[in-house]
């Protein structure tokens, strides 16, 4: 539980920081990056591997890389969802979610694993 917390709020912090960084990325406050947070993270459990298992023979060809797009859908789908939050289009989307995912991996590290 104490991880699932951690690795929330260091997406809350990266969803901030990038959105204050990427020119067509805005957020209102801190809680609202919270929120796409929460959302995002909800979408990627529950949503994420329907389109998956339905978009398979497509991420085959494309040797996963159409994975991007998938994620890219999904914070759409946040966008769509949060008042505070917004994207300016489908390549800025594109480019937030590569960056998320560097982020995330990144500040992901630090995390021990338990056994």
């Amino acid at each position: 539980m104490k991880k699932i917390i951690l690795k929330l709020l260091l997406t809350t912090f990266a969803v901030f920081v990038l959105s204050h960084f990427l020119s067509g990325a805005t957020i209102d406050n801190l809680n609202t990056a919270l929120t796409v947070s929460i959302i995002l993270g909800l979408l990627q459990v529950f949503i994420k591997p329907i389109i998956e298992i339905v978009t398979l023979p497509i991420t085959i060809i494309t040797l996963g890389l159409f994975l991007s797009i998938i994620n890219t859908i999904l914070l759409l789908i946040t966008d769509f969802l949060m008042e505070g939050f917004h994207l300016s289009g489908f390549w800025t989307a594109l480019l937030f979610s590569w960056l998320l995912s560097m982020s995330q991996s990144f500040l992901f590290s630090f995390l021990k694993k338990e056994n």
